[in-house]
């Protein structure tokens, strides 16, 4: 037993972020899955960027691609559907085991379309019949365009990874549009039982942008603690989503629940400890997505305890402070997505340039 192992103990999945072909073909992603408990991968544009840019596993791929197929986008995802497929089979012993609770590999669709409700249900359904896994999700942006697209595709039965969630009022909508999309599906006459959704708070980059904010306004006590404090709110309006009537009769139906998923989880701030946005957010029925230097420190000397439904006074007393104090927390989430949207885009420019430059070395 490992802290790890502790972990899937307190009935909490722990996901790798990170997708390579290196820790595929090198044996250690199952390693992970069979030593450490490791229940599901997400993969997004930066992930992908750095495994295409930093090695050159992928040559041959944009040779033999390129030779059919000009337009890099499509490059990319042709051998991300191939990367994806091949670590959903190695998690396909997970899902069988867990009865589709965990084993996912998560992919996403291009963040061009963040704010293109049309474009991200037709590249969503694309992407859903290409990869053909049961145990895929398909990542959409939880971005107000977004929204009506994560209902729309649960109608149609495809699992769903809400992604660059950020804030309490948005995660609120999302959980609409989950119930929402399932009730939809049932109206219909469709089977609900066997649809996967998660919902993914991006942690880290709250307290990066609200932590000079605390550090004018002399509430330095709080540093590193409003990501936490925002996460634990998100879980007392889960447990309360689950315990709703409206949800009961959905779940009657086969419904799974829409479990929240910790994202963006590597301390930022040396000066907080390097596993602070996993120690203090271990729950039931949530997943940790963690990258490999946060796993391997967990692993090392990590506490697994259940603290997601600790000191809940102390997270309202936090979100209170800020009101007083003048910070609009709401404003900040809603700034970090569209920043997050930048972010991913610029990955993605970077990616498919990467692509660009080394079908010009072919020739």
């Amino acid at each position: 037993m490992n802290p790890l192992n502790e972990i899937r103990n307190l009935d909490q999945s722990i996901w790798l972020d990170l997708l390579d072909r290196e820790i595929m073909n090198s044996g250690k992603l199952k390693s992970l899955i069979d030593t450490d408990d490791l229940r599901g991968l997400t993969s997004n544009p930066s992930i992908f960027e750095k495994a295409i840019s930093g090695s050159s596993d992928y040559d041959e791929d944009i040779t033999e691609i390129s030779k059919r197929e000009n337009d890099n986008s499509v490059i990319f995802f042709d051998m991300a559907i191939a990367d994806i497929q091949r670590a959903a089979d190695l998690f396909k012993p997970v899902y069988d085991k867990t009865a589709g609770k965990d084993g996912y590999v998560s992919l996403e669709v291009s963040p061009y379309l963040a704010l293109d409700t049309d474009g991200t249900i037709t590249q969503a359904r694309e992407l859903w019949k290409k990869v053909n896994r049961k145990n895929v999700m398909i990542k959409i942006p939880g971005t107000k365009q977004g929204l009506p697209a994560i209902r729309e595709c649960l109608r149609e039965g495809i699992n769903i990874n809400v992604t660059l969630l950020f804030g309490i009022p948005r995660y609120i909508e999302i959980t609409e549009a989950f119930m929402g999309g399932l009730e939809d599906r049932l109206k219909e006459g469709n089977s609900i039982e066997g649809i996967a959704s998660v919902a993914s708070f991006f942690l880290s980059r709250i307290d990066v942008m609200v932590d000079p904010l605390l550090e004018e306004k002399g509430l330095e006590k709080r540093k590193g603690k409003v990501a936490i404090a925002s996460a634990k709110k998100a879980y007392q309006l889960y447990l309360n989503m689950i315990l709703s009537d409206r949800f009961k009769a959905l779940q009657a139906k086969g419904a799974a629940s829409q479990r929240i998923l910790f994202a963006s989880t590597s301390t930022k701030d040396p000066a907080f400890s390097d596993v602070l946005y996993v120690e203090n957010l271990i729950g039931k029925d949530t997943i940790n997505t963690l990258p490999m230097e946060t796993i391997d420190a967990f692993r090392d000397h990590g506490k697994a305890a259940e603290t997601l439904i600790q000191n809940i006074e102390e997270a309202d007393a936090i979100m209170e402070e800020l009101k007083n104090k003048d910070i609009n927390i709401d404003t900040i989430t809603e700034k970090l997505e569209a920043e997050g949207i930048e972010k991913f885009n610029q990955a993605y420019e970077k990616l498919i340039k990467s692509i660009d430059n080394q079908k010009r070395k072919i020739k």
